[in-house]
């Protein structure tokens, strides 16, 4: 079995080694006091520092990035062609997406609800242009057709290069069902790809080492651009949408964890430095390699991790559809009070189902809540300034939502495992319980 990049095991280490979850909430902590600090600074002062801050954030991406491809396919094509059996791994897909559907719709039911019990954008002034936006409103997301045809490669090489999950992942499981029909010439494939696991897996450890760092740094440059004080603009915003994704957490995930029998405190466990991850970073890709082997130390086979995790970032985003119905109901409530037009209930919920739509075809687009959010908007005659004045706390919402995301999608690939009957509770309680992080 791979080794977890984050550590060689759970078992606390001496005070003075901190275990990688409790690093990384050292680097946020005093990410946040530094790009607090940079705030402050003479804007030539300021300059330098946020060069340096974001060289070393954006290094720390790449690398993260680098492995990203890699091990997709060889989890895959190993997970898949091991288990030798064509007829899973349709099964499987089939499973994902249908709870894929169940919880993103949850998650527009729990953000049109909360949205229109706060009401955050009630009495909010528009700003009197959208210039603010840029290059992302000439952005749209991907037609039906679209999304269906980006699906498949042209050519294998350029998704890689491209990191191109969902096109790796569909390519990957199509040559995984070849080198399982190739019988005796495909275990050559078969035994690299597991050796490529292996490695890609001590590959992220090396990475993960100087995670602390990385996440300090970004998160330093968020601070330092925004300022603390930027919660006191759209704060009410801010709030709503935290607080629809922890109600969704609790009663939505909870629901799923009771039901599917996940066991909570090892889940957790497994989840919290992906979810550190991710919520420092705003990149689900950057928390991917550690959800990988953290799945899998939970007791989750490979071959459903392979394809659960990578499948969910297009059909998964249940933090980035919460946001959407929040975002779009706050930009019609602003409207109401300059233009006087009312947008009702049965409004919303068509624009519920267009976003639910329009939000699985937006994998291959740059600022992709945005670009979803401002076609929405245009196809509602709703003001596209309300979208330029989100964009300015984008980067504190995009943390939240991201970070569920990842949550989500762990979720997703426990439970399709155990609907598998193949979920290991021995291995979670083995790497996870309380007697495996006992001093």
């Amino acid at each position: 079995m791979a080794s977890s990049p984050s550590a060689a095991g759970p078992t606390r280490g001496p005070w003075y080694r901190p275990s990688l979850t409790k690093q990384i909430l050292l680097g946020l902590v005093v990410g946040c006091l530094v790009g607090w600090w940079m705030s402050r600074l003479a804007p030539a002062t300021k300059a330098g520092w946020d060069e340096g801050m974001t060289l070393v954030r954006d290094i720390f991406l790449h690398l993260i990035k680098a492995m990203i491809a890699p091990l997709v396919f060889a989890s895959i094509v190993q997970g898949i062609a091991g288990t030798g059996d064509i007829r899973k791994v349709g099964r499987i897909g089939a499973k994902a997406l249908l709870y894929f559907e169940i919880v993103t719709t949850a998650a527009l039911v729990v953000g049109l609800t909360v949205v229109n019990f706060i009401g955050p954008g009630v009495g909010v002034k528009l700003p009197a242009s959208a210039a603010a936006l840029g290059a992302a409103a000439q952005n749209k997301p991907l037609t039906l057709v679209e999304t269906l045809l980006h699906i498949f490669p042209t050519s294998f090489l350029d998704a890689l290069a491209r990191n191109d999950v969902l096109q790796i992942v569909a390519f990957s499981v199509i040559f995984a069902t070849a080198v399982i029909a190739a019988g005796e010439a495909g275990k050559p494939v078969l035994t690299f790809c597991a050796s490529l696991t292996q490695v890609m897996f001590k590959f992220a450890g090396l990475i993960m080492k100087f995670a602390p760092l990385g996440v300090g740094a970004a998160i330093a440059v968020t601070v330092g651009h925004q300022g603390l004080g930027v919660l006191l603009n759209l704060g009410k915003l801010v709030l709503t949408l935290y607080l629809a994704l922890v109600i969704f957490v609790v009663v939505v995930f909870g629901a799923v964890i009771w039901f599917a029998k996940v066991p909570l405190k090892a889940f957790v466990r497994a989840v919290r430095e992906p979810f550190a991850l991710a919520f420092a970073t705003a990149n689900s890709e950057a928390a991917l390699p550690d959800a990988f082997a953290n799945m899998e130390k939970l007791g989750v086979p490979r071959g459903i991790v392979g394809f659960v995790l990578p499948a969910g970032y297009t059909f998964n985003l249940d933090g980035s559809t919460l946001h959407l119905a929040v975002a779009s109901v706050f930009v019609a409530q602003a409207a109401e009070a300059t233009t006087g037009i009312h947008f009702g209930l049965g409004q919303q919920i068509t624009m519920m189902i267009t976003l639910m739509l329009t939000s699985k075809g937006v994998a291959a687009v740059p600022r992709a809540s945005l670009v979803v959010l401002i076609a929405a908007l245009q196809s509602f005659n709703l003001p596209l300034e309300g979208a330029a004045m989100i964009l300015g706390v984008d980067a504190l919402l995009d943390m939240a939502r991201t970070s569920v995301n990842v949550v989500g999608n762990c979720l997703a690939s426990v439970v399709v495992a155990r609907w598998e009957g193949e979920f290991d509770d021995k291995k979670a309680e083995a790497n996870f319980g309380d007697a495996a992080f006992k001093t």
